[in-house]
């Protein structure tokens, strides 16, 4: 999980070892305790795998301090004793000072870590255990996805959570024990937390759904009206007749009517 943090953070650009503890305990709650002895050790592995590249050289060698013209052999052990440490932390001081972040290590993702951030994102491989924590540190990252990875990381989480909610039911209903009225109110929170969090699954499931495939609009009462009147047009055209009981179109029996009165007035003048 920590690999996937480090090359996550580091898509976003190149950062300072220090740099990246500080984001990781301030936007990674279950990796919050997080210290430099896991943290450096993990660069080190990725760096020497060819995940990440280091930018800059590593922190300057404080410099020795030495003593200046006039104050050595004073004679006085208590004066040249106090003579030295002041100059030493003097020293110091100063190369504190000028360890800006130009000294410190500056890391940055390679081409090859690209690929295995793309692969650890995608995978659903997770510890036993670590399902929560492997979630939460994807959907943190689910921006670099396609599509199709975040609804398929989002229908295995749905899954998860029915589940563990089916056991959180059965727990309920068929415990193992006479569970008291504390541990039945723990359990019930531990059912609604579930339930909660698979409705909040389901909607952001669904928004990526409509993401991939928007659905169209359905039209206006007065359009769908046109709409019909346009496919029955459309029939019309294609058999050469007009749909209908009568097989007539719209005015057929008028003009009927009219061709009959007027071949009787033909008729009738012959």
């Amino acid at each position: 999980m920590l690999e996937l943090v480090v090359l996550g953070l580091l898509m976003q650009g190149p950062m300072h070892g220090y740099d990246l503890r500080k984001r990781i305990r301030e936007e990674f709650g279950p990796l919050a305790n997080l210290s430099f002895g896991s943290l450096y050790p993990a660069l080190g592995r990725m760096e020497q795998a060819g995940a990440i590249e280091v930018l800059t050289g590593g922190t300057p060698d404080l410099p020795r301090p030495s003593p200046t013209p006039g104050e050595a052999g004073t004679g006085s052990l208590t004066g040249e004793r106090a003579a030295l440490v002041a100059r030493r932390a003097s020293a110091v001081a100063t190369a504190l000072a000028g360890r800006g972040t130009r000294a410190r290590k500056v890391y940055a993702i390679t081409a090859s870590g690209e690929l295995l951030f793309a692969r650890l994102l995608d995978s659903p491989d997770t510890p036993p255990g670590q399902e929560v924590r492997g979630f939460w540190l994807r959907i943190a990252f689910a921006r670099h996805l396609t599509p199709q990875a975040r609804l398929r990381l989002l229908e295995r989480q749905r899954m998860h959570l029915l589940a563990r909610l089916e056991r959180a039911d059965d727990h309920l209903a068929r415990p193992a024990r006479q569970l008291d009225r504390y541990e039945r109110a723990i359990a019930a929170h531990v059912r609604e937390t579930l339930a909660s969090d698979l409705a909040w699954t389901e909607r952001l499931l669904a928004d990526e759904r409509n993401l991939v495939a928007p659905k169209e609009p359905a039209p206006p009462p007065a359009l769908a009206g046109l709409s019909a009147l346009a496919a029955a047009s459309r029939r019309q055209g294609a058999s050469g007749r007009w749909p209908g009981p009568a097989n007539a179109a719209p005015g057929a029996a008028e003009d009927r009517r009219m061709t009959a009165g007027t071949a009787g007035e033909t008729g009738g003048a012959s």
